[in-house]
């Protein structure tokens, strides 16, 4: 079902970018309308929608429920779907010994004089 929500989500964003792209801007109107256009086409036409402004809706429409879609889905995870599956979580801590670095040996320019013998451990 995920898969099915993300292809449709992703369909749903090029179709939604494409039918923004090819839609005749408004500030096209607004040039107009200070040469020899009519003073009504200032803020564009407000006649009905044609038929890629409602394909653009219907666009938007679509990749804002796929979004909540899959917002939910990943907010409210499956049990058993998770990368700590199978994980064993029988050993726990307390049952590992813990490592202890060992002691670095003594060499000879400790024994020669040097006060780092005498910096306390």
């Amino acid at each position: 079902m995920e898969t099915f929500v993300w292809f449709v989500h992703v369909i749903s964003a090029v179709v939604l970018v494409v039918l923004v792209l090819l839609q005749h801007g408004k500030g096209a109107d607004m040039g107009a309308a200070f040469g020899s256009g009519s003073a009504g086409s200032l803020f564009g036409s407000s006649g009905s929608a044609n038929f890629l402004s409602r394909s653009t809706a219907v666009a938007a429409a679509i990749f804002f429920v796929t979004s909540l879609s899959l917002t939910y889905i990943y907010a409210r995870p499956e049990k058993g779907v998770g990368l700590m599956d199978n994980v064993d979580v029988s050993k726990t801590a307390t049952d590992v010994a813990p490592v202890t670095p060992a002691a670095p040996a003594a060499t000879e320019s400790d024994t020669s004089g040097s006060k780092s013998k005498d910096i306390p451990k």
